[in-house]
């Protein structure tokens, strides 16, 4: 039962995320889990997510703010800074907290040689291979790899990596051609190596190597963009939801909102429901986009506000101010929805904002 007039609220669904994992586990089950957190975990709470995930092999974090706050909550597993350090004054931390690091830059590499500090640190070593982002060039991982091995400050098991730019298009031959690279550069050198993100995991077999890196599948949800793919058994993690907050019966021929950006055709109920772009809702949400009030799909008509959005209920509508809205998740697809935003899902669930209460169960 929900409470009338609730506002934005993200319910995680701690045994999805756990059904989940088990999917990535079954579907790689020679792999370790490098298990992606990065911006609060998705929008899912940092924290919460890694202690729910007790089994996960290792963390992923973009910022060392992350890693340093999951330390402080408590967590114990490996963490890796999936974008390296930026500063070399990072290093004593990192290896005070037990911090793992990538390096992509000559940068980094230099700073770890000339680093002073007591423990040794875990680095992964990232090459590009097309992605054309972060990693040093093929022709640099002989050097890179050998003076890292060297550094005093580096532990021995240097780990290899790198990122797949089109593992979510089927069609693309660009996967194949960065795993025959990545295969071919780090041949000659020992160490662990992972190439997989999530849809690599799905659909890309031969990444997955001894490390594979599931981000958004873990979240629930599908990466893979190409028609046909096989379905995979994967259950949303958030179900972002709110109530009405009001009911407004218009005439034909009314508009609704700023702009005057909708306008009924005909005599209808318009619904008033407490969530807009201050919570993360997306602000380019067309009219059309998908809303879900008492089991069923009406359509957001007018602008999208700060604090509010307008659905159309239809002029026989029965809905009671305090009903449950879902904007996405368990009985809502969000891929739907970003898709009516003209964004991607990583968008709308990274967006969700400080003041949306999120409730584990």
């Amino acid at each position: 039962m929900f409470n009338a007039q609730q506002t934005a609220t993200a319910t995680i669904d701690t045994a999805a995320l756990l059904h989940n994992y088990q999917c990535i586990k079954n579907i790689a089950p020679a792999s370790k889990v490098l298990a992606v957190l990065k911006a609060n975990a998705y929008g899912h709470g940092l924290v919460q997510i890694a202690k729910a995930l007790p089994q996960a092999n290792a963390f992923g974090v973009a910022r060392i703010e992350e890693a340093l706050e999951l330390r402080q909550g408590g967590i114990v597993q490996p963490i890796v800074l999936l974008e390296g350090f930026f500063d070399k004054q990072h290093l004593p931390i990192i290896a005070a907290n037990n911090l793992q690091t990538v390096v992509h830059n000559r940068q980094q590499l230099e700073a770890l040689e000339q680093a002073d500090v007591e423990d040794a640190i875990q680095v992964w070593l990232k090459i590009d291979t097309g992605m054309h982002r972060l990693g040093i060039e093929p022709d640099e991982c002989a050097e890179f790899y050998q003076r890292l091995r060297q550094c005093k400050v580096v532990k021995d098991n240097l780990r290899l990596m790198s990122h797949l730019a089109c593992a979510d298009d089927l069609e693309s031959e660009q996967t194949r051609h960065q795993q025959q690279l990545f295969e071919q550069i780090t041949a000659p050198f020992s160490g662990e190596r992972t190439l997989a993100n999530s849809a690599a995991i799905c659909a890309w077999p031969e990444c997955h190597y001894q490390w594979v890196r599931p981000g958004l599948m873990l979240y629930g949800i599908d990466p893979r963009i190409s028609e046909g793919a096989l379905p995979i058994d994967l259950q949303p993690v958030m179900t972002l939801h709110s109530s009405l907050i009001a009911i407004r019966h218009i005439k034909a021929g009314e508009s609704i909102g700023y702009s005057a950006a909708w306008q009924a055709k005909q005599d209808t109920c318009i619904g008033v429901v407490a969530i807009g772009y201050g919570d993360g809702y997306p602000r380019h949400a067309q009219n059309g986009t998908p809303v879900l009030i008492n089991g069923r799909e009406v359509p957001l008509v007018g602008r999208v506000s700060m604090d509010m959005i307008t659905v159309d209920l239809g002029v026989a509508a029965k809905d009671k101010i305090g009903d449950h809205v879902e904007l996405w998740g368990k009985n809502l697809n969000i891929n739907r929805v970003a898709a009516h935003a003209t964004t991607i899902a990583y968008e709308l669930l990274c967006n969700i904002s400080r003041r949306v209460k999120i409730i584990l169960r």
